[in-house]
């Protein structure tokens, strides 16, 4: 068996880290209120400073992966393999850069916002949008409902990609006997 090609170093750093992250911060987006009263604001804080670095660092993975190209798939997989990878990686990026615009978008529209400041990891105020937080109040109360949904059923469809993509990933691994954990490992 020969040894699959690899991505390159900061692909596979920008691939385990955003994942990471987002591990976290699901638990955090879920488990805040378990934590007590007097903890719910600083995990509400750092699940808002996690989501702007998985931005981030989306944003540096899209540009890195526009100038490198990644490796192909091994010639064994199926086509509908090939098809399903290419359709679940779309998905994945869209609901990587969906997740945190869609919080931020829904934390602007927050009606104590102008009140409560927005620090990333308490280093420096990160701004709020605007053009949602001068809305009308009223209106800013529907938009902050409807922006929570859509903030939940990313953050779950995003959950559910995971799970398929890595359930790929092993099957893959195990059950197909390809060195696919290689090509995203040192």
């Amino acid at each position: 068996m020969t040894l699959p090609e690899r991505y390159t170093k900061p692909a596979i750093v920008f691939h385990w880290l955003i994942a990471a992250l987002i591990i976290v911060n699901f638990g955090f987006g879920k488990l805040y209120e378990a934590f007590g009263e007097d903890n719910i604001r600083f995990m509400i804080d750092t699940h808002k400073s996690i989501g702007i670095t998985i931005l981030g660092l989306a944003v540096m993975r899209i540009l890195w992966r526009l100038t490198h190209k990644p490796p192909p798939l091994p010639r064994e997989y199926k086509p509908w393999e090939k098809r399903a990878s290419h359709f679940a990686h779309i998905a994945l990026y869209l609901l990587i850069f969906a997740l945190p615009i869609s919080g931020w978008l829904h934390d602007s529209a927050w009606k104590a916002a102008p009140e409560v400041k927005m620090y990333w990891f308490g280093l420096f105020e990160w701004p709020r949008i605007s053009f949602i937080m001068n809305m009308d109040a009223e209106a800013k109360e529907v938009l902050h409902g409807q922006l929570n949904w859509f903030h939940e059923m990313f953050g779950y469809a995003l959950f559910a990609l995971f799970v398929l993509h890595v359930g790929g990933a092993l099957k893959h691994q195990f059950i197909d006997k390809h060195p696919e954990l290689q090509r995203m490992w040192r």
